[in-house]
């Protein structure tokens, strides 16, 4: 199969660089609470005004996965924070992340191999680590 122009290839990654960019920054949005519902990938294809087959295939032609992966592995990232980083229960990790709690735990564990609760008992820091950080010192 020949190879693509290399203006073909720069555009495959800078469609895929916007894409992840957008990701991250929805993710802070539903994080700080700005914005409570999750994009789909038509959401970002329509904010980056192409269609979503062209951004879904562009995605997974120049990185090997789906866009899928990139919202999965930024809500593993700030799951793991919140479950060893704070007090908030895992139903109200659940909704801050917009799932409900038996969908996140599912999700949890199809990608960490344990469940929320098992995940937090074995990362948890000690009470008195949290408290310091929370308190400046």
């Amino acid at each position: 199969m020949p190879e693509l122009p290399q203006k073909y290839q720069s555009r495959k990654a800078a469609i895929t660089a916007t894409f992840i960019e957008a990701v991250n920054k929805h993710i802070d949005q539903i994080m700080d609470g700005s914005i409570d519902r999750m994009y789909h990938i038509k959401d970002f294809a329509s904010q980056m005004f192409i269609h979503p087959v062209h951004l879904s295939n562009t995605i997974k032609l120049h990185t090997n996965h789906a866009p899928c992966y990139f919202f999965e592995m930024r809500l593993m990232e700030e799951a793991r924070k919140m479950l060893a980083h704070s007090t908030l229960t895992i139903t109200d990790i659940a909704d801050k992340l917009t799932f409900d709690n038996s969908n996140f735990t599912k999700f949890f564990k199809r990608f960490e191999g344990v469940t929320p609760s098992q995940y937090r008992l074995q990362h948890a820091k000690p009470a008195s680590e949290v408290a310091l950080q929370v308190d400046g010192f």
